[in-house]
C-alpha cells in the first residue's frame, strides 16, 4: 500500500494517515483480516512520530475498520463499515476541488474550510495559540488582525513596529508567540529584531478584491485611477496591489490618505478613485458627479493564511519526527498555484 504524509499541510498528519488507511481498506488495497504493519514499522517508513501512528490506529479501531488481536497485532476488520464507493467519493471530491478553484481556493483552503464547518480544527491551532502581528500603524494592525482571526482560531498580539525592539527585550515575551506576521515592506526589519528568538516570520500580502480589478479592466484605455485610504500606508498598499494586476487600460495617478489637501489634488487628477469604506464619505464629498468612486477594503492573500496554518501545524501539532527547522516564509504575489513541498512518500509492505 502506498501512503504519503505532507508535513507542510494544515491537515494534521494523524488525520492524513487515518483517511489514507480507510481509503486503502475500502478500496481493497488492504484485504479484510489482513495484518497491518506494526506501529513502529509504519512510523519508520513514513518518518513520523510513533505516537501519531498509534493515535491514527486508535481512530480506525473506534470507527470499526481495524481490530487488535491479542499477541498477533492489528488486523483489518472482517466487515469494515460501508461507505460510498471510492469512485463516487472521488468524483464528488474532484467536483468540490474544481468548484473551489473557480473561487480562487486551493485544495488546502478547501480542506481547512471543511474542517472548520465540521467544528474540527487542526491540533496545532486549536485553543489559545498566540501570533505576533507587527505593523507600522494602528489601522494596519486592526486590518490584519481582523483578517487573521476570521480565518484561524488564533489570538493576535498587535505590536507597532516602532515598539517591537523594546517589547522583544522583555524576558517574559520569549516563547510566547508561535509565529510573527508582518507585511512585505517590514519583513527585513522584523526578521532582524526577532533574530535568534526562535520565532518564524511570515510576510503577508493584502490585495485588491478580484471584483475591483474586473471593474477597472472594463474602463476605456487611459482611465486615470487614484487610490485613497485612512492612512498613507494602506493607500500605498492598495495602490501596489492594483499595479501588480498589470491592467493595460488604466493609469495609476497616486495614492494618499483620505484627509488634507493631497486628497483634493488626487481627485482633480483622477477619473476613478478606489478607496476604503472608512474613506468613502470624504472622497465622495470631493469627487462630486465627475469622478467615479469604487469601494475596496482589500483582502488578505489566501496563500498567506494557508502558509500560517501550515506553519502552526508543523510547529505545534502532529508532525514528522524529522521536521525541518523553521525558515523564513513569504507569500509572494503570483497568479499561479504554488506547488506544495515537503511531502514524504513510502511504500509500506503489507504483512
Amino acid at each position: 500500500m502506498n501512503l504519503k504524509v505532507d508535513g507542510h499541510s494544515p491537515i494534521p498528519i494523524r488525520r492524513q494517515l487515518t483517511e489514507q488507511l480507510r481509503h486503502a481498506i475500502e478500496g481493497g488495497g488492504i484485504r479484510r483480516d489482513q495484518a497491518l504493519p506494526s506501529i513502529r514499522e509504519l512510523a519508520g517508513f513514513l518518518g513520523v512520530n510513533p505516537n501519531t501512528v498509534a493515535r491514527a490506529i486508535d481512530d480506525l479501531k473506534r470507527s470499526g475498520y481495524v481490530e487488535a488481536r491479542r499477541g498477533k497485532g492489528i488486523f483489518v476488520a472482517p466487515a469494515p463499515p460501508a461507505r460510498p464507493s471510492p469512485h463516487l467519493r472521488e468524483s464528488f471530491l474532484q467536483d468540490a476541488v474544481i468548484r473551489a478553484a473557480a473561487l480562487g481556493m486551493t485544495a488546502d483552503d478547501l480542506s481547512v474550510g471543511v474542517l472548520s464547518l465540521a467544528g474540527i480544527r487542526p491540533a496545532a491551532v486549536r485553543g489559545a495559540v498566540e501570533v505576533l502581528l507587527v505593523e507600522c500603524s494602528p489601522a494596519e494592525l486592526d486590518f490584519f488582525a481582523r483578517q487573521l482571526e476570521a480565518h484561524l482560531p488564533v489570538r493576535v498580539h498587535k505590536v507597532l513596529l516602532a515598539e517591537l525592539a523594546a517589547i522583544t527585550r522583555r524576558p517574559k515575551q520569549r516563547g510566547r508567540w508561535r509565529a510573527a506576521v508582518t507585511s512585505f515592506c517590514h519583513l527585513p526589519q522584523v526578521e532582524h529584531l526577532l533574530n535568534g528568538k526562535g520565532v518564524p516570520v511570515i510576510a503577508l500580502l493584502a490585495e485588491a478584491h478580484l471584483e475591483t480589478l474586473h471593474r477597472l479592466a472594463q474602463f476605456p484605455s487611459g482611465t486615470r485611477v487614484g487610490v485613497a485610504s485612512t492612512t498613507v500606508e494602506t493607500a500605498h498598499n492598495l495602490e501596489h496591489s492594483i499595479a501588480n494586476a498589470g491592467l493595460p487600460n488604466i493609469a495609476l495617478v497616486g495614492g494618499c490618505p483620505a484627509e488634507g489637501a493631497a486628497l483634493g489634488r488626487l481627485v482633480r487628477r483622477a477619473d476613478v478613485i478606489v478607496c476604503s469604506t472608512a474613506a468613502a464619505e470624504r472622497v465622495r464629498g470631493l469627487a462630486g458627479s465627475t469622478v467615479q468612486v469604487m469601494i475596496d477594503d482589500r483582502a488578505l492573500d489566501q496563500r498567506a493564511i494557508e502558509m500560517l496554518a501550515a506553519l502552526l501545524v508543523r510547529e505545534n501539532g502532529d508532525r514528522p519526527t524529522a521536521a525541518p527547522a523553521p525558515r523564513r516564509l513569504k507569500s509572494r504575489p503570483s497568479s499561479g498555484h504554488k506547488s506544495r513541498e515537503g511531502a514524504t512518500r513510502a511504500t509500506v509492505p503489507a504483512k
